[in-house]
């Protein structure tokens, strides 16, 4: 049996992109593990590692060899391998010489298609030592980088330039070629505070040395959490609340390798701003954690993480204080010029503005949205004024200052300034909430203007984009179409909004200039937005066949179709369920081999037997019985009502012949089969059920 050792691989570099940093820790370790697991090394556990200037792998109890194997090779058959006097052929010789062996030491093997000659050896299994380096390179390889780039005067390719790289398996450190470097087992710490050489003698006091000689936290999720609880422990000792947004503590976490939190303040006449101008400024220009009070007010003060450890900390605290201190400056600026004019007044500049090329200028896609926010508001009966206002207002802060300065705070601007202009509640909240959700998951409009709005902003995008033949393929999807058509079902379906999905396309088509109609975009469109809707569904817990159950009877109102999937799913559940659904998938092949869909009006009078009767009387009753539920849309009492079916279902399968000889009477059999299963097919196709 081959003995373990820890195997240690690390690359250092010039500082790393943060936002790609975890998505490289990730698959380099992915690669890796496969790779071992392709050589049939056997390890105990992979860890991987990622800072600013490094990414690092470390192998538990890695196997000292790949397992013995034996090899087998298949030659001619025996009769094509020797002639009528027994002498090998050429076919013989040549398997043989191939395999570097005599024809009298390879094997004979009967299949089931005769005799044929076999060459099996015993192969030992390759060094580990001997693979480590290949792999590495190979997973670097791998590695999902846009764009590599060269450095020095060599040919190696990477993200940004490797200064080292460090093989080490067990105590025996690996020499090869790591991307322009020769690993061996010396690792360097913080590029200010330990920049000298750290030989490491063993992979597992990595993290270690490192952390105590070298001033580096490699774990990323180590160095993640103590940011967050130094910035959480300073935010208490100011009697305030930190800000702390996963995807900036990731990014900060990103950018540091031995992080020290340090607070700092601003003046606090800048509270006179927005506080969401304010914290976009600190988060996404300055990587700064804000605070807030216990209230939620904004308080006037941040918090840092600095890369080093300060003999001075009241400097680095007072040398960000500056930074910041023109930025507000500036947003103070936007704030006040901006206010100057009303967003109504600066309606005619959107024409200046292309939107998309085909598409027209901003202020035509805006003139869509507006009768697409009125039209809407119709079918639910909401406020259309306020809509049309909201609507026609809603692209206007594009053209401020503040939202130029910071692209982020678009629609979050126009609330502030439409309020200012005196415009209504209902109307500026709606501007700011035409953008929801802003990713997957996240918050949805809270007010019906803000839905109706957001809605018709949406299908506008959805369909227009389309329109201009840009539909998204692959990766690419530059006009967030996918993120639109999911938002658009989540406020349908979660707020409740009754409304037809084809209905509204259908209108939102009709919008578009003539030259860009045409007469399968709406198909096109609804089918993407149905796409969106199966992978929102089973993203929710429900199965694909629930989904394609209701899909079959095509409802065009996503809050009907989310109320007949609750139905399936609970139907599943019952006792008569899979016995109901087997019925209706054997009634379904009776009526397709029978070449008739609806086999007419069932007649009583020619029952002949008693289960028939009994079949068609049963039909009848839940068909009066359903009847109210269905107006009501209460597809999950309805399905338990049609459940009680099973009985007389199964019991007419059981005693009647439908494919009787006599035309008339197997007519009517498959016409009372017929609307039995058009019951079940007023909620969904129950067949579909595995």
């Amino acid at each position: 049996m081959a003995s373990k050792r820890d195997f240690l691989f690390e690359i250092g570099t010039e500082e790393l992109p943060p936002k790609s940093l975890c998505r490289l820790r990730d698959a380099l370790r992915d690669n890796l593990n496969g790779l071992l697991n392709q050589n049939k090394l056997d390890f105990d556990a992979i860890r991987a590692f990622a800072t600013p200037r490094r990414l690092a792998i470390l192998v538990s109890g890695l196997a000292s060899a790949q397992p013995d194997s034996t090899s087998e090779r298949k030659g001619p058959s025996v009769s094509a391998a020797f002639d009528s006097n027994g002498n090998p052929t050429k076919a013989a010789e040549g398997f043989a010489r191939s395999c570097g062996v005599a024809v009298g030491q390879l094997d004979r093997q009967a299949t089931g298609k005769g005799e044929w000659l076999f060459f099996r050896e015993e192969v030992q299994g390759a060094a580990t030592e001997s693979l480590l380096a290949g792999m590495v390179n190979e997973s670097l390889a791998r590695l999902p980088i846009a764009k590599r780039m060269r450095w020095g005067t060599g040919s190696a390719e990477f993200v940004r330039p490797v200064h080292w790289s460090v093989l080490l398996y067990g105590d025996r450190p690996i020499e090869a070629r790591i991307l322009g470097t020769v690993s061996g087992k010396v690792t360097y710490g913080h590029r200010f505070h330990a920049p000298n050489a750290i030989i490491l003698d063993s992979p597992d006091e990595y993290v270690g040395v490192l952390e105590a000689r070298g001033k580096v936290i490699a774990d990323f999720e180590v160095r993640r959490q103590s940011i967050r609880s130094q910035v959480e422990e300073i935010a208490r000792g100011l009697g305030a609340i930190a800000l702390v947004e996963d995807d900036l503590l990731d990014e900060v976490t990103s950018l540091v390798e031995w992080p020290v939190a340090v607070a700092g303040s601003f003046d606090a006449r800048f509270l006179e701003l927005p506080s969401e101008v304010l914290i976009t400024t600190m988060q996404t220009n300055q990587k700064y954690f804000p605070l807030t009070s216990e209230s939620g007010e904004i308080y006037p003060g941040f918090i840092t993480v600095s890369n080093i450890e300060s003999l001075n900390p009241a400097s680095v605290s007072s040398g960000n204080e500056r930074v910041i201190r023109p930025r507000f400056s500036d947003a103070e600026f936007f704030w006040t010029q901006d206010r100057k004019q009303t967003l109504e007044n600066r309606l005619p500049a959107l024409e200046g503005i292309v939107y998309q090329k085909k598409l027209g200028t901003l202020a035509e896609k805006s003139n869509r949205v507006v009768d697409l926010a009125e039209f809407i508001a119709g079918e639910i009966q909401a406020d259309a004024e306020s809509a049309v206002r909201a609507a026609r207002l809603a692209k206007a802060d594009l053209l401020t200052d503040m939202v130029g300065e910071f692209p982020s705070l678009q629609g979050t601007m126009g609330r502030y300034y439409a309020l200012a202009d005196g415009e209504s509640a209902e109307v500026a909240q709606a501007i700011e909430e035409q953008y929801l959700p802003k990713q997957s998951g996240g918050a949805l409009p809270k007010s019906l203007t803000g839905q109706v709005l957001s809605v018709a902003e949406k299908l506008d995008s959805l369909v227009g984009i389309f329109s201009a033949g840009l539909i998204p393929s692959g990766d690419k999807d530059p006009y967030g179409l996918r993120r639109s058509a999911l938002g658009l079902i989540r406020i349908l379906v979660e707020k409740k909004l009754d409304l037809d999905i084809l209905r509204l396309i259908d209108f939102a088509v009709q919008q578009l200039p003539e030259k860009l109609r045409n007469d399968q975009l709406a198909g096109e469109v609804s089918g993407f937005v149905h796409d969106r809707l199966r992978g929102y569904c089973l993203d929710r817990g429900f199965r694909a066949d629930e989904f394609d159950a209701v899909l079959a009877v095509h409802p065009t109102r996503p809050l009907d179709f989310e109320k007949r999937l609750q139905a399936v799913a609970g139907f599943r559940s019952l006792a008569a369920a899979e016995s109901l659904a087997a019925a209706n998938k054997r009634i379904q092949n009776i009526l397709r081999k029978s070449g008739t869909g609806a086999a007419g009006e069932v007649d009583p009078a020619c029952f002949q037997d008693q289960e028939e009767s009994r079949l068609f009387e049963s039909m009848i009753e839940a068909a009066n019985a359903i009847a109210p539920m269905l107006e009501c849309d209460d597809y999950t009492e309805a399905l338990g009502r049609l459940s009680e079916l099973r009985a007389t279902v199964d019991l007419f399968f059981e005693k009647v012949m439908v494919m009787a000889e006599d035309p008339g009477l197997q007519n009517n059999r498959l016409a009372l089969l017929s609307g039995v299963q058009s019951l079940f097919l007023r909620i969904a196709d129950i067949s579909r059920l595995q």
